[in-house]
This record gives structure tokens, sequence and C-alpha cells, in this order.
């Protein structure tokens, strides 16, 4: 069992209100973020009980190394192993720079590398037959849905900068989307013909059937008016997938990878489908290399009569 919040000694209970105070007000961070740093923080400071230890200062490399160890014979795997390695160098590091700990013990702590799993994607054939399927239905809510899954193969958007798009986001005559990324970061991607083309459909055959007095300028509506939700979004687009046989269930970010996936394929650069997802760093765009090498392994051990 983990100890409560309210049975920590003093000085960490205090260390621990200013540190969740600096994530919220000086950081910035979302109340699930911060609330997932102090589970990861709750966690550190139950081991240095456990250990009979009531100042921070006391928490040292040992105290970290025994905390993970715990943890991993618990069995926690490779990649929440990492996360809370990663957790207890940013609490020491903070605690350190404020003045609660004379020095950084997680400036020393290495923590097992999480062994990325490959996005599931679509293949080309599979991602065209479920756009077509999804342009069948001519209704308002089916303009809208086919919108919904073609925009989102278009851009590689996630399924929350897609609900977030206001009407003049959209640019038809130079056939691109304005996207509000992480951290309010903008960036303006291109759209393909089939994308333009669904979203001026929704645009002028569904929307205005949908739209109410009240309705805000977003691009996407739910059925009684308002700005779809994400949750609606990623119903939406299970339904569709699932309206195709034999087509795996990937919901919107499985369309995300795909997008990544075929522009790789296709011959982009990795700089340029960084640009068009939004990562911050390269590297998180470099699993999509690797997607493209293991599918056509794949093909080639299917296909080739040596393999």
């Amino acid at each position: 069992m983990e100890a409560e919040v309210g049975e920590l000694p003093a000085e960490f209970a205090v260390a621990r209100e200013r540190y969740l105070e600096y994530l919220t007000f000086e950081r910035g961070l979302s109340h699930h973020t911060v609330r997932a740093y102090a589970a990861d923080l709750d966690s550190l400071l139950d081991q240095a009980q456990r250990m009979h230890l009531t100042t921070l200062d006391a928490v040292d490399i040992r105290v970290l190394r025994a905390w993970l160890a715990r943890l991993h014979s618990s069995g926690a795997k490779p990649a929440t192993l990492a996360r809370r390695a990663s957790a207890a160098r940013a609490f020491t590091a903070w605690a350190t720079r404020d003045g609660l700990m004379e020095s950084d013990p997680g400036a020393r702590l290495a923590s097992p590398k999480p062994r990325r799993a490959l996005p599931d994607v679509l293949r080309v054939e599979e991602a065209a037959a479920v756009m077509a399927a999804a342009g069948e239905i001519v209704t308002p809510i089916g303009l809208r849905d086919a919108a919904i899954v073609e925009l989102l193969y278009a851009t590689g958007a996630r399924v929350s900068e897609l609900c977030g798009l206001d009407v003049e986001d959209l640019d038809g005559e130079r056939r691109t989307v304005r996207l509000f990324g992480k951290g309010a970061k903008e960036r303006t991607v291109p759209l393909g013909e089939p994308a333009e083309a669904a979203a001026s459909r929704w645009l002028r055959n569904g929307r205005p059937r949908l739209a109410t007095r009240d309705s805000p300028p977003a691009l996407l509506l739910g059925a009684r008016g308002g700005r779809l939700d994400p949750r609606a979004a990623r119903r939406v687009v299970h339904e569709r997938l699932a309206a195709v046989e034999g087509v795996a269930d990937l919901g919107p970010h499985g369309l995300r990878h795909t997008a990544a996936t075929h522009l790789i394929e296709g011959g982009a650069d990795l700089r340029t489908v960084q640009e068009l997802l939004g990562h911050a760093t390269l590297a998180t765009t470099q699993i999509y290399t690797h997607v493209s090498v293991e599918r056509l392994r794949a093909t080639y051990e299917r296909s080739h009569p040596r393999a």
C-alpha cells in the first residue's frame, strides 16, 4: 500500500504541496498531468517512509534505486519505471533548485528505456475503403462523419486538434487547415482534394442543418449544434472503421499513425512529417520509419520463397 498524503512527515508534506503548486501555476500543466506527477511523488515519498526517512536531504540515490527496484519486483513494466524515474528526476531537480535539497540525487538515476511498440496502421487500400464507405452517407451526420475521417487521415491531426477547429481555420482555396497542438503551438498543414471536398460538402449541406442560434464557430458540430466533443469524434471513427469488413479498429490515433506511415512510405522526409504532425522532436517521428521497415519485412517474409 502507498502512503496516504495525510500520513506524510511535515517536511515531505510541505515539499509536496509546493511542488504541485509549481507544476500548476509556474509550469501551467493540466490538472490531469499534475495528478499523475502527484501519484508518482507519493509513491517515492512512501518509499522514503518505508526506509524510516523524514527529511528530503536523506532521500539519496540509494532511496531512488530501492524505490524502482520495489516497483520492478511488484510487476511494473519498463515504460512505467521509466516514467516514474523521470518524475523523480523532475522533483529532485526542482527541490535542489528551490533549496530543499543540498544535492540532486535524481541526476544520477538511470532508468530502463521502454521498448516502444510499433503502432498498428491501415494499409493504403484499407484507408481508401474507409473513406469511400464514409462518403456514401449523405445525411448531415453522415457528411460530418466523412469530413472527420478524411480530415484526420489527410492531416494526421490529433482528435482534440480536430475538434478544436473553427470554420475560419479551414482555407478551402489554399487547401490548408490551421491546427493548434500541444502547448497551443500553431501549425498549418495541407489538405488533399478528397479531404477538402468532404469538408466543403459538410459545410455546404450538413453543418447548416445542425447549427442553431447558439452554435459556436466550430467547424464540426454535434447533433445538438454544439462543438463536437473528442469522445464523440472517437466514437465516429470507431464506427466508420467497423463499417468496413476486415479493417482493424484503430481509432483516431490510428488514423494519425496511418497518415504518417503512408507519407514515409510515399517518400516524404522525416522533417516534413515532423512538422505535419506537430512533434516537438524528430525522435518521436522516427518511429514511423520503423513501422515502414517492419511492414516491408512482413511482406518480404510472406512473399519471398526463401524468406
